[in-house]
């Protein structure tokens, strides 16, 4: 098990190590580290070997080409990707290649996961693995989806086991807007508060050291929508929780060419003003993320002219995208999946170009409109 977690001054270090390569604004500094403003994901991809050798490659190349942020799920690939992340990590750390403390591990608990691969009759796994044991009741799985406090305890540890570590930077809840499919509002926050008990837990006892909600809808609903998450009601059981020292400070949610929500939605109401989601969370001092940055491989091509006309310097519409996401102000990092060393070389070579500029979003804004 690697020690220790992702440190001011070992991200610093890692991001001087670019000085000469990349561009300054690549690397972001948010939640008291120096993060890439690209980073790998590891969605993507068949549960087998030969995407566990794809993934390993590319983690390597990301590595080594200025990339620091992971960012996985115990449920991506059957917990696979976790642990290849994992098996790369640790042996880039005693290979000297790399420290722990400069690279940044984020991974996500909520859904059922499977182990290594589809078993045969789903549901009876499900039956033997979470419910015969106690880790949840059949209630408190929606859509898959669980966070009562004993499995997402029992998840942050698999997850640990899984990626080798000691301590995780980041963990999400993962998609928790699923339960507000059969939960009243009430009852979900009072799972989500009976979950953040449990984070909090696990970083008193130096497991985690932040967490935060990784979600698909929640945070790009209508105001009025069911499933429609607000993150200032979320601060509020946060502190209600663990007092204004909180470590529910960061965020994941797609966005990006096609899902601009975050930016364009005016769903948050902080105090008296409805603003967007990205507004409400540098009003309340939340780190965002961005998944689905160039959505699954959809806007790696056939964007429209106006956005290679809005967007110069670049050399496909897969870097194109991802320069939206990664300049959007309010977004720290753009997660890409990567399991391809081609696709890590051509991605991140957009962090040798500065962020695109306010003139470059509103000849973008204004194309579109």
């Amino acid at each position: 098990m690697l020690s220790g977690y992702a440190t001011t001054a070992g991200t610093d270090t890692y991001r001087r190590r670019f000085a000469d390569i990349l561009h300054p604004s690549h690397f972001r500094s948010a939640s008291d580290l120096w993060l890439s403003s690209i980073g790998l994901g590891t969605y993507l991809g068949d549960a087998n070997a030969q995407t566990d050798l794809l993934y390993a490659a590319a983690i390597r190349q990301a590595l080594a080409c200025g990339c620091n942020v992971i960012d996985a799920a115990i449920n991506y690939r059957h917990q696979r990707s976790e642990r290849m992340i994992g098996q790369v990590l640790t042996a880039l750390v005693h290979e000297g290649v790399v420290k722990r403390e400069e690279i940044v591990l984020a991974t996500k608990g909520g859904y059922l996961a499977f182990d290594n691969d589809v078993p045969a009759d789903p549901r009876a796994y499900v039956q033997e693995t979470f419910i015969k044991t106690g880790l949840a009741t059949s209630d408190e799985i929606i859509e898959w989806n669980c966070i009562a406090p004993r499995y997402i305890a029992n998840q942050v540890d698999r997850s640990l086991q899984n990626l080798g570590l000691e301590c995780l930077d980041i963990y999400y809840l993962h998609n928790p807007e699923a339960q507000l499919q059969k939960c009243s509002r009430q009852e979900f926050s009072r799972r989500i508060e009976a979950a953040f008990t449990v984070l909090e837990e696990k970083v008193a006892s130096g497991k985690i050291r932040r967490y935060g909600t990784a979600t698909w809808n929640g945070y790009r609903q209508q105001p009025t929508a069911r499933d429609v998450l607000f993150l200032s009601d979320l601060i509020e059981i946060a502190e209600r929780v663990g007092g204004k020292d909180h470590h529910f400070q960061v965020v994941q949610l797609p966005y990006n060419l096609a899902m601009t929500e975050a930016l364009t939605q005016k769903n948050q109401r902080i105090r008296t003003e409805n603003v967007s989601f990205l507004e409400a969370a540098h009003d309340l001092g939340i780190t965002v993320m961005a998944s689905a940055s160039i959505m699954q491989g959809r806007l790696a091509h056939s964007l429209p002219t106006a956005v290679s006309e809005a967007l110069s310097g670049l050399h496909s519409d897969a870097q194109r995208a991802l320069q939206f996401t990664r300049s959007t102000p309010g977004i720290t990092t753009a997660l890409v999946g990567m399991k391809s060393v081609a696709h890590v070389e051509h991605n991140l070579a957009v962090a040798k170009l500065p962020s695109a500029s306010l003139g470059q979003f509103q000849k973008l804004f204004r194309a579109q409109s």
